[in-house]
């Protein structure tokens, strides 16, 4: 994912003194492992967090005895993929580089192999989110792991005060910290109905309408809750279905109640609309909550992060995750795969998740139950539901579960949100499905 948020930019937690106080668990040298290993990470948002990951790894390679040389590479003008772009060229770079999304599958035909170690991992880990396997195997390959650093849930962060005042919504109540959730009414209708009383009270929620990833990520959310897709797992077009009709006709209510100017909205337009105040709820990240944190405090002490609210097909989440993967044109494959166990090993993936300030979500069901979410605060607990420890909801990806190189272009084109406002716009239902049916025809010719 490509991500041009200036609040991820300014993201700021205070939590690099408690990270550089936790220690790693001990970990045993593998005869596999020597010699010179490169790696090209993302370069985090989040002040202090690469520390924490240059810490790990020099850790692993004076146990391993093995020369690294780290390189962070930034999102920043899409510098990440044209460093993969380049190297895949070449055929020469890092050993490991971080992949955001689509671009495991983009470069399928030049990544080693990672079953023997996904295979050890899931073993000690538990199983990864299906969002994950869908991104990161090539049928029953595994091509890439699971990075912590980086991947995210897009969820709900809300104004606990405005949604009581207008909605009469306790969203501390329904998504308790530290107890189970009493959400059985957190529903479309419900979400919908409080969408118009914060519209009506001055503070609508504030939900991009735009081309760029958070707003593509939102509304392929809703889809899969309604139970839609554009294109099913087998390649079959299924644009025209009534689940497809319901998720328009829902968007198509639920931008009534919004800022007119969502169909413009970047992925800073949702972080700011927070900050600023006016905002009852977005879809987020920590990040902006953060942000809210160090130039908003009295509007950080008001929100609260939690799950989705429940379609006809049960309650999705967009999650985004970054995967580490190895160039099979690397010199040094083993050292690489013991690397990245090291680096998924809980103690490793409880320091990285502490540096992020919560910010970092591990893909295995094992790492979500860290100390950082159920710690964070103001308010205290407000990021406890971020991970879902309940399993409330299903991870997904807009434009899943179409084949990852047919969903990359979908993604890509925001489709899903064009959609949504060529008919709230006016377009009669059946010509948007047109539209979009000869978009994703057009996208399976190239």
């Amino acid at each position: 994912m490509t991500r041009r948020k200036l609040s991820r930019r300014q993201f700021l937690a205070t939590t690099a003194a408690t990270s550089a106080a936790l220690i790693t668990a001990p970990y045993v040298r593998g005869a596999h492992a020597a010699g010179k290993l490169s790696m090209a990470f993302w370069d985090h948002w989040v002040p202090g967090a690469n520390g924490v990951t240059t810490k790990l790894v020099n850790e692993w390679a004076a146990k391993e005895k093995v020369e690294v040389t780290i390189d962070y590479v930034t999102s920043q003008g899409n510098k990440n993929l044209i460093t993969i772009a380049a190297e895949a060229q070449a055929k020469s770079g890092h050993d490991i580089i971080t992949m955001p999304t689509w671009w495991p599958h983009a470069n399928v035909d030049q990544l080693e192999p990672m079953d023997d170690i996904m295979k050890e991992l899931i073993a000690q880990n538990g199983k990864v989110n299906g969002t994950v396997e869908y991104l990161a195997k090539e049928g029953d390959k595994w091509i890439g792991v699971p990075c912590t650093t980086g991947s995210q849930i897009k969820g709900p962060c809300s104004r606990i005060d405005l949604l009581k005042k207008f909605a009469n919504i306790d969203v501390q109540e329904m998504f308790p910290a530290g107890s189970p959730p009493k959400a059985d009414n957190w529903d479309m209708d419900t979400f919908l109905k409080a969408a118009e009383a914060c519209h009506k009270g001055g503070n609508p929620f504030g939900i991009g309408l735009g081309e760029t990833s958070d707003s593509v990520d939102s509304a392929g959310a809703f889809l899969l809750a309604f139970g839609g897709e554009l294109v099913d797992a087998k390649g079959n077009v299924t644009v025209k279905t009534d689940a497809v009709r319901q998720w328009l006709e829902f968007y198509k209510k639920l931008m009534s109640f919004m800022p007119p100017d969502v169909p413009a909205w970047d992925d800073s337009s949702n972080n700011k609309w927070l900050v600023s105040g006016k905002g009852a709820m977005i879809m987020n990240p920590p990040s902006a909550w953060a942000v809210a944190k160090r130039d908003a405090p009295k509007i950080a002490e008001q929100c609260w992060t939690h799950p989705f609210p429940k379609g006809p097909k049960g309650r999705f989440a967009p999650f985004l995750p970054f995967i580490n993967t190895v160039w099979n044109f690397s010199p040094n494959k083993s050292a690489a795969k013991s690397l990245l166990t090291f680096l998924l090993q809980r103690s490793s993936a409880e320091q990285q998740v502490a540096a992020s300030g919560g910010y970092d979500l591990p893909a295995f069901e094992k790492l979500l139950d860290f100390k950082t979410w159920a710690e964070e605060s103001p308010p205290k607990g407000t990021l406890f539901s971020y991970p879902d420890p309940y399993h409330t909801q299903t991870l997904s990806i807009a434009a899943s579960p179409a084949p990852p190189k047919i969903a990359q272009q979908i993604y890509a084109q925001a489709t899903l949100t064009k959609m949504c406002v060529r008919h709230f716009q006016g377009e009669a239902m059946e010509k948007t499905l047109d539209w979009a049916q000869s978009e994703v025809e057009g996208f399976m010719r190239t």
